[in-house]
């Protein structure tokens, strides 16, 4: 069993067949697929998902290119959703330094704060950190984050930023970027990162793996991800399926 801790399938593209996309990612041994939050608008659209379909999950959170969305309302909806059995994480957050560097203060101070939320609710966190490595895990130290769980969602980092975040505590979570050719830094991380700290993503409809990169992705695919971990680490493909699913189920409780 396999399970993709980050997929957006809750997007308006798969309205109108996501029957179809759960049993495509059930017939690929996808069993269970956790749906993160990113701006407030959609929160319901999550929460309808997640109580119509039992093996469905989700994170509430703001993400980073959605801050002007986060004010008192939305801080206190996340709270409140927080309660759902089946919202089991405060995500996606963080900060994003490639598209927009005029309001990094900003954007620091929403990703502590929901961070701080997460602590008070006793769950875990899905991190966006792209180009921003050293003040996410400033933020994610002095808030001592791994207290109830981190997870660093599409990591990007060198080998050795991925060793600090595993000292700290974190999971490192792998999606389709790994499975490209010409991704050294990703493949290196695959290889190392120890098998209790890593966890199995697609990231849908983004980054999709070999062999339907530049196609739409879907959580059935995170079995191709899988599968390249196995062949980088000279290991058996239901020992990675093995030991992502059990991260998976320790950390989100699902």
């Amino acid at each position: 069993m396999l399970i993709d801790t980050h997929t957006h399938i809750d997007m308006e593209n798969f309205a109108d067949r996501f029957d179809a996309v759960v049993q495509t990612a059930k017939d690929y041994g996808v069993e269970k697929v956790v749906i993160p939050g990113v701006e407030p608008s959609g929160f319901d659209r999550i929460i309808k998902l997640c109580e119509e379909y039992p093996d469905v999950y989700g994170a509430v959170g703001v993400h980073p290119e959605e801050l002007n969305s986060y004010n008192e309302e939305a801080e206190n909806r996340i709270k409140e959703l927080l309660k759902h059995k089946k919202i089991i994480a405060v995500g996606e957050i963080g900060l994003d330094y490639y598209w927009d560097k005029s309001q990094i203060e900003k954007q620091k101070e929403i990703f502590e704060r929901q961070i701080l939320i997460a602590k008070q609710a006793q769950k875990p966190i899905l991190v966006h950190d792209r180009e921003a490595h050293p003040d996410s895990f400033e933020i994610l130290k002095k808030t001592n984050a791994a207290e109830t769980g981190v997870v660093m969602h599409c990591f990007s980092g060198s080998p050795e930023f991925a060793q600090q975040c595993i000292n700290e505590g974190f999971y490192i979570a792998l999606g389709g970027v790994v499975t490209f050719k010409n991704a050294k830094k990703v493949k290196e991380v695959a290889k190392t990162v120890p098998l209790d700290k890593l966890l199995l993503e697609t990231d849908a409809p983004y980054m999709t793996p070999v062999p339907f990169r530049g196609k739409e992705n879907q959580p059935a695919y995170v079995k191709f991800v899988a599968e390249e971990i196995a062949k980088l680490r000279g290991v058996s493909f239901e020992e990675i399926a093995e030991a992502t699913t059990a991260n998976a189920k320790k950390l989100l409780k699902i």
